[in-house]
C-alpha cells in the first residue's frame, strides 16, 4: 500500500500543498505544526530603499495596509507563490527566485540592490545581508499546541523549514515508522536521528519536495 504524505506547514500553505498531493492521486495528511499571526510594524520611508524583498508569501498576506506604501519599489520575490501574492497585492515584481532566501538576496545584490527593505518573519534564517538596509518583522509562526503526532505513523512527512524539523523531532518519540522529505539541506538540519528514512528535494520548492516524498513513499512501499 502506498504511504500517505503528511503536510506540516501552516495554513494557507498546508491546504495548497495537500491539494497538490491529492491532485496526483496520493493521500495527504493535514497536520499543521504552526499557525501564522500578523505582527504590528512601522515601516520606514519608501524613499530610503531601492527594492522590496519578500522571502515568503506570508509577508504579503500579513503586512496589512502599510504594504501599499511600497508599491513603487521593485519586488524581489523568493519564489513563484510569493511573486503571485505580491502581484495580487498590487506590487511590481522585478525578479523571482528559485525558493532559497539567501540565494535571492545574493542575486539582488549582484543586480545592484544596495538598500533593500526585507519584510519577513520573527524567526528567520537571514539576519543581515549587503543587499538589505532594513528588516521589518511583519508576521510570526507560532507553534500549535497540543499536536497529536499519531496520524504521522506510516507516512512520509514533509519538512519545509528547520524550525518545522525541530518541532517534529520534539513531538515524535518513535521515529522509526515515519520517513521525512525535507525541502532543503537547511530544513533537514533541524531533524534529529532515528527516522525511517530521510530525503532532500532537488530544489527548494513545493513541487520538488512533493516529488521527493512520493518517490520515497514508493521506494518504502516496495521494501
Amino acid at each position: 500500500m502506498t504511504l500517505p504524505i503528511a503536510v506540516l506547514r501552516p495554513e494557507p500553505g498546508n491546504a495548497a500543498t495537500a491539494s497538490a498531493i491529492e491532485a496526483l492521486g496520493r493521500r495527504a495528511i493535514r497536520l499543521p505544526l504552526f499557525r501564522i499571526v500578523p505582527l504590528p510594524w512601522n515601516g520606514p520611508e519608501p524613499q530610503a530603499h531601492d527594492a522590496l524583498i519578500l522571502t515568503s508569501a506570508n509577508a504579503v498576506r500579513h503586512a496589512g495596509s502599510a504594504l501599499s506604501r511600497y508599491a513603487a519599489l521593485p519586488v524581489h520575490a523568493v519564489g513563484a507563490a510569493t511573486a503571485a501574492a505580491a502581484r495580487a497585492a498590487g506590487l511590481r515584481v522585478a525578479a523571482t527566485g528559485s525558493g532559497d532566501g539567501r540565494a535571492l538576496l545574493d542575486v539582488a545584490q549582484a543586480g545592484g540592490v544596495r538598500a533593500g527593505l526585507l519584510l519577513t518573519a520573527r524567526d528567520r534564517a537571514v539576519a543581515s545581508h549587503p543587499a538589505v538596509s532594513a528588516i521589518e518583522t511583519v508576521y510570526a509562526s507560532e507553534a500549535v499546541d497540543p499536536v497529536d503526532p499519531t496520524p504521522l505513523t506510516g507516512s512520509v512527512a514533509l519538512v519545509h523549514s528547520r524550525r518545522a524539523g525541530e518541532r517534529l523531532t520534539e513531538l515524535v518519540r518513535d521515529r522509526s515508522r515515519i520517513a521525512i522529505a525535507a525541502i532543503s539541506d537547511a530544513a533537514a538540519t533541524g531533524l534529529g536521528g532515528g527516522w525511517r528514512a530521510v530525503t532532500v528535494a532537488t530544489r527548494p520548492d513545493d513541487a520538488s519536495v512533493i516529488a521527493a516524498a512520493i518517490a520515497l513513499a514508493d521506494t518504502l512501499a516496495r521494501d
